[in-house]
């Protein structure tokens, strides 16, 4: 039976030809992954991923491309997302020592500000920002919007919702 017949039947939800598929381009797709990570483990957890994606999509392969390329897209694509997951959790876990880095430097100095910290750090990066150039270096709202490139509107929304929710949670933290 040809690939083309097989994956008629796998559309159609006969899994006996999806498996034959699977099977007959598996070690295509492993190979191509393991020159792509360059990590013999990362490359068969792709492969298995991959081909699990492809039992859920089978319905969903054009036949526009060769059925490889199509697998090929689909761990590319899957190997892609996984780099950005690991780089966004990397640089969260940068974050995370950093600021009890800080935390211990003010802790260790008998500064009143770690519980502060622990807030901030909760709060996004865009409201972060206006709150400490505002209320830790005096820059006039004017100052920070020109600083960060935003209306000076902009800034003082963001300082003023950013520190009531800051303040909403160092009360949360008081009544514990």
């Amino acid at each position: 039976m040809d690939e083309k017949d097989l994956i008629q039947k796998a559309k159609k939800g006969d899994s006996l030809a999806l498996s034959t598929l699977l099977q007959q381009n598996y070690s295509f797709l492993l190979k191509y992954l393991m020159k792509v990570t360059l990590h013999p483990q990362m490359a068969e957890d792709l492969t298995q991923e991959t081909m699990m994606k492809c039992v859920e999509k089978i319905h969903l392969y054009n036949g526009e491309s060769k059925f490889s390329s199509w697998l090929i897209t689909i761990a590319s694509n899957l190997f892609i997302d996984l780099k950005r997951r690991k780089k966004r959790e990397r640089q969260w876990m940068e974050q995370e020592q950093a600021l009890r880095k800080m935390k211990w430097n003010a802790a260790n100095r008998n500064e009143e500000w770690a519980d502060v910290l622990d807030v901030l750090a909760d709060v996004s990066v865009e409201i972060r920002m206006p709150i400490v150039l505002k209320h830790y270096y005096g820059y006039s709202y004017e100052e920070i919007g020109k600083m960060l490139g935003i209306a000076e509107g902009t800034v003082k929304s963001r300082v003023s919702n950013g520190l009531k929710r800051v303040r909403k949670e160092l009360d949360r933290l008081e009544e514990r």
